[in-house]
């Protein structure tokens, strides 16, 4: 059996709040399997958060920018060591160029091809390092082609930066004020609560086995009927879609009313259903 390090208690100690002992018998229960080890403790009822959020790994900048018509999104993040050179002209125009390159690309082109170290872009990063002698890298590039009118929001000058697809709208209402302020309040709703998916569909089923093994392992104890442990599951689950699915997700602004609720509203307002498809978070140094 692998020794546990140090290093392997503390980074499960961070991923779920538990005790030192705690995430040191599960590592050495799981055979220093992390995500394993963290199974072990939500099932003992030690971690009880579906997600984690992700480590910060340095300083740097999310930039977001739309396509005149609103139809295509481009989202980025470059890193640096240091946020006094993140809010240097000369990096955020160099985060300018990696949003303008990902957005005028062919639709058919993989977004990170952009960014390769030999591709104009790449270039680009390698003379700014060389200008302002602190080391830089883009961590990470996307696009979205809408399915409707996509909306955009940078949060906390560039932490973090979001797009979310609104699909649906009526041609009429594209420009309308009702609209926007929805596409506003989707991406600022979206930053805030980080949901992981667009839909229930999206929830792959390998995250579903996982959580439900989980909920059943802390139920089997009870001594209650079958029929009456997989009902609190289902309950359970319930309580899982709507940390991790946007519109069962409780509005940020009104957490008495769902993100669904939200988009059926407007839908009656706008006289055509509203759905939203897709999006993308991104969050400085955050991966997962």
């Amino acid at each position: 059996m692998p020794a546990i390090t140090a290093d392997q208690v503390k980074t499960l100690r961070d991923k779920t709040g538990a005790g030192m002992m705690e995430c040191k018998a599960a590592l050495t229960e799981s055979n220093g399997d992390l995500e394993q080890a963290v199974d072990i403790l939500r099932k003992r009822g030690v971690a009880q958060a579906a997600k984690r959020a992700g480590r910060t790994t340095g300083e740097g900048l999310v930039g977001v920018r739309l396509s005149p018509d609103a139809k295509i999104g481009a989202i980025a993040e470059i890193n640096c060591e240091s946020d006094f050179v993140a809010r240097t002209e000369d990096f955020q125009a160099l985060l300018s160029d990696i949003l303008n390159a990902t957005l005028t690309a062919s639709p058919s082109t993989d977004p990170t091809s952009l960014i390769a170290p030999d591709s104009p872009i790449g270039q680009k990063v390698a003379a700014t390092i060389a200008k302002l002698g602190e080391n830089m890298a883009i961590s990470r590039v996307n696009r979205l082609n809408g399915k409707g009118i996509i909306g955009s929001y940078l949060h906390m000058g560039g932490k973090i930066g979001v797009l979310v697809d609104l699909a649906g709208v009526p041609a009429d209402k594209e420009q309308s004020e009702e609209v926007t302020t929805l596409l506003k309040e989707l991406a600022m709703h979206i930053a805030a609560a980080s949901p992981s998916y667009a839909t229930r569909d999206a929830v792959p089923a390998d995250v579903l086995a996982r959580e439900k093994d989980v909920y059943r392992a802390q139920v089997e104890a009870s001594g209650k009927p079958a029929n009456v442990i997989e009902k609190i599951v289902d309950g359970k689950l319930g309580s899982f879609y709507a940390q991790v699915v946007l519109p069962e997700q409780p509005s940020v602004r009104d957490p008495k009313v769902t993100v669904a609720q939200m988009l059926e509203a407007s839908s009656k307002s706008v006289g055509a259903p509203l759905s939203v498809p897709q999006f993308l978070r991104f969050k400085v140094g955050q991966t997962d």
